[in-house]
């Protein structure tokens, strides 16, 4: 009987020329760097589909170039969450799901939507958005994360919507937005972002040491006791979650040895 849910950790995507010397071997060909960075990470999160869509061919290209049991994590488009009525985002949402999502397969991990730092909590509509959000595409179970940016949003009401219909409260560790690690859906998503390029990890070891802890109560279906939540008293219930960890923004030039160090942590490097 499973104890524990699977704990994946990476990046936010994999071309980025610093990482050309540092985390890439020194002449690898750009054609070759998501083939090299799939074998470093169980995961990739990829942050290019919120600013523009893609073809059912590069779906199926990213999926022959990686491993079998790798997985991406998918940033929603922008045209869908940055609007002034979010229940409005029906066709901009069709089109998102229109571009050939089915041809990652397995590989297709959680969607990830992403609100502007502006946009405030509104119940009635950001249901509404909730609702549109599809449970499955193309025969695929979908599992979405969202990543909320305002104050507003650390409310019982907030975490009861995103509760009623399984869907993750995005943890992101960072400077500027508010924090929730509320349980609310079947996995838990979190965006590291406080990292630093001068620590060859991005977070230091006993940092990293401390955030492997906490995945881990993650995937035994715990709650840490010391992150910050929306609602205190909502209790999520005991059950084996898989988790899914990136390491993003701040220490990116660090950010690949940040996830295969944390691998290491949880010993499944």
């Amino acid at each position: 009987m499973t104890t524990s849910g699977t704990i994946r950790a990476g990046m936010g995507g994999w071309t980025f020329e610093p990482w050309e010397g540092t985390f890439y071997p020194d002449k690898l060909a750009k054609k070759k760097q998501l083939e090299f960075a799939s074998t470093q990470v169980p995961t990739i999160e990829v942050n290019g589909t919120y600013y523009s869509g893609f073809t059912p061919a590069t779906y199926a290209k990213w999926n022959a170039e990686t491993p079998e049991n790798f997985v991406f994590s998918i940033k929603g488009n922008r045209f869908v969450t940055n609007r002034k009525i979010l229940a409005e985002a029906g066709e901009s949402m069709k089109k998102f799901f229109a571009q050939g999502l089915e041809e990652l397969g397995p590989k297709l991990g959680p969607l990830v939507w992403q609100f502007a730092p502006t946009k405030k909590f509104e119940p009635d509509d950001f249901e509404g958005f909730l609702k549109l959000l599809p449970e499955k595409h193309q025969g695929l179970k979908l599992r979405h994360a969202l990543e909320v940016r305002h104050g507003s949003f650390a409310v019982p009401e907030f975490v009861a919507l995103a509760a009623k219909y399984n869907m993750a409260i995005c943890y992101a560790h960072h400077h500027d937005y508010p924090e929730f690690a509320d349980i609310t859906g079947d996995f838990v998503y979190a965006r590291l972002q406080k990292g630093e390029d001068n620590v060859p990890t991005a977070y230091k070891p006993k940092d990293l040491s401390a955030w492997a802890k906490r995945a881990e109560l993650w995937a035994a279906g715990g709650q840490p006791d010391d992150l910050p939540y929306a609602d205190p008293a909502h209790k999520a219930k005991k059950v084996p979650r898989d988790v899914f960890v990136y390491f993003i923004h701040e220490g990116k030039i660090r950010a690949p040895h940040a996830a295969m160090a944390f691998m290491q942590e949880i010993g499944q490097a």
